[in-house]
């Protein structure tokens, strides 16, 4: 496919197919659930406060930091969001990347929005769409043409770019050298050194916000780029034949459980088997996992940070048997001391099988095995991770998520933003789910 196409569907203003638009909108609204559930971590505190301090709009221009009040730069806004999302980590993703769109795009969507006042919801979306495409077709791109796994900011940068293009209106020259800034200076930052050593840089995607949101505005003021090689290169033209064909949107997965979603399939696996025998914590000796590659090489240990919990596979296992579930509250607080989870996680063991190995990154599949005090040996099957287009979240679950991610906004103004997932479709101004957005 040419620049041309590409450049054509980026900036087109036709909705998508309706079913499109609907899950959208579900996307939007279950990532600022998210994105409201972290606003109290640490690393979400200082990458506000490093906006308001570094990145401030000194022209007056600039947006307001999503569930804070303050102002910063536009990119700076981006940035701060995008990292509180990125670093709270249940929200959607895309198998075949191995990683994450919407915790870049959709708080430069709120940002870039702001600017615009008369900017409807159903315009908004459509821009929204635009982006998930360029995102998955840029990141196919990459990890099609380079032996390094790289973190989702160097390729959701490209997906943010779209959506600053197409809301700005850039002209067609314009954008491919806001499409070549943002990959030329993109986050290509190793993902498996993150996953090794969990910390605040988590999945790169509040670099990859403020990256594609400058380069948009670089380019807007004429600044030149290089062409983007992931979509102009020979090679990567295969990632991009089916574009406005297959809506890619449509196959991200909505995250049931707030960890790294490589530990998802286990989870999911464990309480099958703990419902399906009505296991207590007490009766349990031994937990076997057989899981992919890289899940085992999720962190091993028990946590002492909110960042090592949430790339834990073990950790989050044994949070599950122990508390019942695996929520926000599972991976912050006191539940990093909990005494009786340090005990579980002993008794949890992961190793590689070879055929869920062969099924990744396409799908997250994993089995577990318990043993009990009594020398019964309950074995779940092959499990794949639920949430995706396989095994899709009801919406009554997705809705549950929302507010529990969200809790510590007040009920009525978390029902009032869950509220606003039926209306993006129209032309309701994206100001009014905006001002529910921008208070602490």
């Amino acid at each position: 496919m040419s620049f041309d196409a590409i450049a054509a569907f980026t900036l087109a203003r036709e909705a998508p197919p309706p079913q499109v638009l609907d899950f959208a909108a579900t996307l939007l609204i279950d990532t600022l659930g998210v994105c409201a559930g972290a606003a109290k971590l640490d690393v979400a505190r200082i990458a506000r406060d490093h906006a308001v301090r570094f990145h401030g709009a000194g022209d007056g221009s600039g947006a307001t930091l999503l569930f804070d009040g303050r102002r910063a730069s536009l990119p700076g806004a981006a940035f701060a969001a995008a990292t509180q999302t990125d670093n709270l980590d249940a929200h959607d993703g895309f198998n075949p990347v191995k990683g994450h769109i919407g915790c870049a795009v959709v708080p430069t969507l709120c940002a870039l929005a702001e600017t615009q006042p008369d900017l409807t919801m159903r315009a908004a979306l459509i821009a929204m769409t635009r982006a998930y495409e360029i995102a998955a077709r840029a990141g196919l791109a990459l990890h099609g043409s380079v032996s390094d796994y790289h973190t989702s900011g160097a390729w959701n940068a490209l997906g943010v770019v779209a959506l600053g293009a197409h809301l700005r209106a850039l002209p067609r020259n314009s954008l491919r050298h806001a499409f070549g800034i943002a990959e030329f200076h993109g986050p290509r930052s190793q993902m498996m050194r993150e996953i090794e050593h969990p910390t605040m840089l988590h999945d790169g995607s509040g670099m990859g916000a403020l990256v594609g949101l400058m380069a948009v505005l670089l380019a807007e003021d004429g600044f030149e780029g290089a062409p983007a090689i992931t979509l102009e290169s020979a090679d990567a033209a295969p990632h991009w034949a089916d574009l406005g064909r297959r809506w890619t949107l449509l196959e991200n997965y909505i995250k049931p459980y707030p960890v790294c979603r490589w530990a998802h399939a286990a989870l999911d696996a464990l309480g099958r088997v703990i419902d399906a025998h009505d296991i207590s914590p007490d009766q349990v000796t031994r937990i076997e996992i057989g899981t992919f590659a890289e899940a085992v090489a999720l962190f091993p240990r028990m946590p002492e940070t909110t960042s090592q919990a949430q790339y834990s596979l073990p950790f989050a296992l044994a949070a599950r048997l122990i508390r019942g579930r695996i929520g926000p509250g599972e991976i912050t607080g006191d539940a990093l001391t909990d005494p009786r989870i340090e005990a579980m996680l002993a008794r949890i063991h992961v190793q590689e099988i070879a055929r869920h190995s062969a099924r990744f990154p396409k799908a997250r599949w994993s089995d577990v095995t318990v043993t009990l005090q009594d020398g019964r040996r309950v074995a779940s099957g092959d499990v794949e991770a639920r949430g995706g287009i396989e095994d899709p979240l009801p919406r009554a679950e997705i809705e549950a998520k929302f507010h529990t991610m969200a809790a510590a906004l007040p009920d009525a103004r978390r029902r009032a933003i869950w509220a606003m997932r039926d209306q993006m479709t129209g032309d309701r101004p994206f100001s009014d789910l905006l001002t529910l957005l921008h208070a602490p």
